[in-house]
């Protein structure tokens, strides 16, 4: 991302300012329609900590995560502050979790197909700022939401897995929860330094669908 076009810092300094202004408002609003999903899915499904806590909000501020923010700018990974879930009171138990960790990525996949179609339906100048933005908004929702999808914690992927595998396949994977982030950050490090690939290896597939179906081409 950024950290990939620091060159244009040098040979055109407004024109990456550009380039920072429109990632940074794509990022912001990618991540505000994520979490905000997840406070609202808590709520409607009986736990309203989330709301009461104040996450319940369109404000990106509230849901910014200092390093999943650093992550996404530098490399193209990251994630929001972790929406409060008190599974017990949730509808449903661990498959209610489930539906709230989806609700993250659903609205994402909902929030890239609306700027799609603004994008594709309307007569915006080619090479415009606002296009640039659109674009941008489809880009980084979708990555949010493909990259949520690993099965890995804390992403949603991994509640995913927890709350619609087979009971006894799910036990077995709660498991990897004990290690917290450490796995994510180290799969994070070590592809992007040796460039490896792994992760875009996951991710590119699921970008490139929901690029063509909203922007009629894909993303990678």
């Amino acid at each position: 991302m950024l950290f990939q076009n620091l060159g244009l810092l040098r040979d055109d300094p407004l024109a990456f300012l550009r380039l920072f202004l429109v990632v940074a408002i794509a990022i912001a609003v990618a991540i505000a329609v994520h979490e905000f999903s997840h406070a609202l899915a808590a709520t409607a499904l009986g736990d309203d900590t989330a709301r009461r806590q104040g996450r319940l909000s369109r404000n990106p501020l509230a849901n910014l995560d200092p390093m999943g923010t650093l992550f996404l700018f530098l490399v193209g990974f990251g994630w929001g502050k972790p929406v409060p879930v008190s599974e017990w009171r949730l509808r449903g138990g661990l498959r209610g979790m489930a539906k709230v960790a989806l609700a993250g990525p659903v609205s994402g996949l909902v929030a890239a197909g609306l700027a799609g179609l603004v994008v594709r339906g309307t007569g915006l100048g080619q090479g415009s700022m606002l296009e640039e933005l659109l674009v941008a908004v489809v880009v980084f929702n979708i990555l949010l939401a493909m990259f949520n999808l690993i099965p890995l914690p804390p992403l949603d992927g991994f509640r995913v897995a927890v709350g619609f595998l087979p009971r006894s396949l799910s036990l077995s994977f709660q498991r990897l929860e004990y290690y917290g982030i450490v796995p994510l950050l180290l799969l994070l490090i070590v592809d992007n330094f040796l460039g490896l690939g792994i992760l875009w290896g996951i991710i590119r597939p699921g970008m490139n669908f929901f690029g063509r179906l909203f922007l009629g081409g894909g993303l990678l």
